[in-house]
């Protein structure tokens, strides 16, 4: 009889069934493995790049260390990008450094969007130096009001990056993108009764941020020339007047002016062993239109308006408090004056090569005006009769009288203050009422704060 192989074939129709189940449900799992894989990854990558790149805009008040990150991660990841790192934002940076005269300086202006800094800037721009600005926007006073200098300076094609000073890798991506030839290091924790709730911000800021700028200027070439601000504070408890760039400044009377007298000993330090040439400009009560709200002419104007009592000071033997009162725009002269009579830094790739320029000088108005005075003008220009509340002066850190002596930098770049305290404030209060909208017999005046300022 033939052999029956009809159960072997089905048998082997079974085993090749089973086979062909077993490989479709492996096939299955693995692509349901896989598309979850591919989901998981995707979902982590959606949350790295959603914390280490928020969207910037103006209001975005990013962390120092955020900058750090911009500036290594989209380089390499986003190079047609423009957060920062990336080239539209090196495109602005670049357009905003680049003079437009022949020979004209590329700058780096620290704390550009600050009272001094954002003038300063405005004035280098308008004659054709190309200007770039750094500032972190910390909230000291209301952030507010830098934000609207930033929004000005930006309808003059000037670019600031939102930044901190003691952010090295930033500082080192700005040098590597623009050659600058000098920098204004205007950025500081400033006032003096501050310190008392806050030191450290003093010790960050004015010691600490100085050194980081030093250190990374020292290492680029070619160096730049730096003009900064010191302060007449660190004249303390100085007796001489008028004071002097040859009188003490070893008795600081607050911490602020204590870290801006530290700051003149560091310049020396970097200048001896660096070749940095270093300027550094003590200004004495700087005031104007965009002027910094914790001021007392612009906390006056603004009590008096609203019908508070204001608190002046009289000295503990009962004599007037007096201020040199310096009108911005005679300060911006110095400033630019500093600059264009700034030697170059004679140091290359952090080696000093010759003897650099150091010098220091008085940015003042040689005329000291008691703060009763400065009450007076403004009553006089609001129309309005202050409350005033006479109080001895506290021991904190306030100095009772400045004056400044300007021999030396008229001598050396013909500085010449040329605004007395009255034509100042008139120009303060048509800009402060302009500005906050306030309905008075001002307030069809306009005081634009143009390129002139």
């Amino acid at each position: 009889m033939p052999t029956d192989t009809s159960k072997p074939m089905k048998l082997e129709r079974y085993n090749s069934y089973i086979r062909k189940v077993h490989s479709t449900k492996l096939l299955n799992a693995s692509s349901k493995f896989l598309f979850r894989v591919t989901l998981l990854i995707a979902l982590v990558l959606i949350l790295f790049f959603t914390i280490n790149y928020p969207p910037l805009s103006d209001n975005t008040h990013s962390a120092p260390h955020h900058h750090h990150r911009h500036s290594f991660l989209s380089t390499s990841l986003f190079s047609g990008s423009s957060l920062v790192g990336g080239a539209a934002w090196e495109k602005q940076v670049r357009h905003s450094s680049t003079p437009r005269r022949v020979n004209g300086f590329s700058v780096l202006v620290t704390g550009a969007a600050g009272f001094i800094g954002s003038h300063c800037s405005l004035a280098l721009k308008k004659r054709g130096d190309g200007v770039l600005g750094l500032d972190n926007f910390n909230d000291y006073y209301d952030p507010s009001l830098k934000r609207a200098r930033q929004n000005l300076l930006s309808k003059h094609q000037i670019f600031i990056v939102e930044g901190d000073l003691n952010d090295g890798p930033l500082l080192t991506k700005l040098f590597d993108v623009v050659p600058f030839t000098h920098v204004l290091h205007l950025a500081a924790q400033a006032g003096v009764r501050y310190a008392l709730q806050n030191p450290q911000s003093y010790v960050k800021s004015n010691i600490a941020g100085f050194v980081n700028l030093l250190e990374v200027a020292k290492a680029v070439n070619p160096q730049p020339a730096i003009v900064w601000a010191s302060s007449s504070s660190v004249y303390g408890l100085n007796t001489e007047n008028p004071f002097s760039e040859r009188d003490r400044t070893d008795r600081p009377a607050s911490l602020y002016a204590a870290t801006k007298k530290a700051g003149e000993e560091i310049a020396h330090t970097y200048n001896h062993i660096y070749g940095l040439s270093l300027t550094g400009l003590r200004f004495f009560t700087v005031y104007g239109p965009w002027g910094r709200p914790d001021m007392a002419y612009f906390f006056f104007t603004k009590d008096i308006l609203q019908g508070k009592p204001i608190d002046i000071y009289r000295t503990q033997d009962q004599t007037a408090v007096a201020r040199d009162f310096t009108y911005i725009d005679d300060v911006v002269k110095g400033c630019l004056g500093a600059l264009d009579t700034a030697e170059k830094s004679t140091g290359s790739g952090g080696k000093k090569k010759g003897p650099a320029q150091l010098r220091v000088y008085n940015l003042g108005n040689t005329s000291p005006v008691p703060v009763g005075r400065l009450v007076s003008i403004l009553e006089g220009l609001l129309n309005t009769k202050a409350k005033k509340h006479v109080i001895t002066l506290p021991r904190n850190g306030d100095v009772p009288y400045t004056h400044a002596n300007v021999t030396l930098a008229y001598k050396d770049f013909g500085y010449k203050p040329t605004t007395d305290l009255a034509s100042g404030l008139r120009k303060f209060v048509k800009w402060y009422v302009n500005y906050f909208g306030i309905e008075s017999k001002h307030s069809k005046e306009t005081q634009h704060f143009d390129e002139s300022s």
